[in-house]
């Protein structure tokens, strides 16, 4: 059962050489509330039957590497635009439109999605063809890892400083908490020690610190700064016990914190915050715009992937002449298993005219068909879930 969340993107031979028939034919038999559209086969090379073949097993690959970049991307823009709804649908647009109108711009006309012939030609082979789109994607996802890099770099760097100015006392900066008349300075025998005591543990730390080493001087310790977690106190200690002092504490979970002071190290990280705060933004509206552009692009490249596959899989099916029509179906996932019978019933009649090496598939996973087992280099071909027309998934964008 394909996805409701997909579009359907079904082929099948042309009657009398007239495209539009297979549209009607289809719209007519799902009915008026049906959105159905049009779809461009192109005039492909097909190679030989080997090439196609080869082809066949590799384009479901290309497929999923292809669906992954547009997935990946997507998820970009819905982090860059915090899960905005509203915003992520004025980026994530294809061709500066909507996906859906990009796939069926003509619901109830006459014209639907076309192959896009100034860039991808018409009447090349597909190797070449799918080689070209290979190279785009890649070129793409490469441009976008450069971009991402630098965008989560700088939103580190920021974070990583907004962390230490707001965090907890045993974390955060000290710079603008800790008054420069609080610390013993230039003593060639004693320092003062900043230490963040759990708010559970201020008896303990009052009753103990004057004995956790020697040369701890009395009724040094005095609290200048406190949270919903921490009180930050000071205590004046001999320089030589020093390390002793701090490995008491850590046994006791009372923390030492690292620090020196500097007058002008509040301003230094004012001026950084700041500048960090600047290049922050600067990249996020680069990767916002670059994710944008690489969004409609790598879509545009999946539906033209997906086309090749169609054409691919229809040679398969039905033979040469390459004379085939395309129309895309969306399901409404309320109805989507009555559409995919409605649809079997109508394309029944090509039951007949398959000519490629599918099967059906058992439920013991073998392969069944009228020429019976058939191995090898057919296997992946018929372990894919077969219908009477060819048909593929497009991902629908949900926003």
């Amino acid at each position: 059962m394909p996805s409701d969340l997909a579009y359907w993107l079904i082929s099948a031979p042309l009657h009398d050489g007239d495209t539009s028939v297979i549209l009607q034919d289809t719209r007519r038999a799902l009915g008026a509330g049906a959105v159905v559209g049009g779809w461009e086969m192109p005039e492909l090379k097909a190679g030989t039957l080997s090439s196609l073949l080869a082809l066949s097993d590799n384009l479901p690959k290309l497929d999923a590497s292809f669906t992954s970049a547009v997935s990946k991307l997507l998820d970009t823009l819905r982090s860059l635009v915090a899960d905005d709804k509203t915003r992520l649908a004025q980026h994530a647009r294809v061709n500066d439109r909507p996906a859906d109108d990009y796939l069926v711009p003509d619901a109830g006309g006459s014209t639907g999605w076309r192959w896009d012939r100034s860039r991808w030609g018409e009447g090349g082979k597909v190797s070449d063809v799918v080689d070209a789109l290979s190279k785009e994607m890649a070129s793409i996802e490469q441009m976008q890892k450069q971009k991402s890099q630098s965008y989560n770099l700088a939103k580190g760097q920021l974070t990583n400083l907004q962390r230490k100015r707001l965090g907890n006392l045993s974390q955060r900066s000290l710079i603008d908490v800790v008054d420069r008349g609080k610390l013993v300075e230039n003593s060639e025998f004693l320092e003062t020690l900043l230490v963040a005591v759990p708010k559970n543990l201020t008896k303990d730390w009052n009753d103990k610190y004057e004995r956790l080493t020697s040369m701890v001087v009395p009724r040094s310790s005095e609290p200048i700064a406190a949270d919903d977690e921490f009180t930050l106190v000071t205590v004046t200690v001999f320089k030589k016990v020093r390390d002793e002092f701090t490995h008491k504490c850590r046994e006791n979970k009372f923390i030492v914190r690292d620090f020196t002071y500097d007058e002008t190290a509040a301003e230094k990280q004012k001026k950084e915050l700041a500048q960090l705060e600047a290049e922050e933004k600067e990249l996020w509206t680069d990767l916002l715009k670059v994710s944008r552009i690489n969004f409609s692009e790598a879509f545009q490249l999946l539906t033209h992937l997906k086309t090749v596959r169609l054409f691919v899989e229809s040679v398969l099916r039905y033979g040469l002449p390459a004379d085939y029509a395309g129309v895309v179906v969306k399901p409404d996932p309320k109805t989507a298993v009555k559409t995919l019978k409605t649809l079997s019933a109508h394309f029944n009649y090509l039951a007949s005219s398959s000519q490629g090496p599918t099967a059906k598939k058992t439920k013991a996973g073998a392969a069944s068909g009228a020429g019976g087992d058939v191995a090898g280099e057919w296997a992946t071909v018929m372990e894919q879930e077969y219908y009477d027309f060819v048909l593929f998934e497009i991902p629908k964008v949900e926003i």
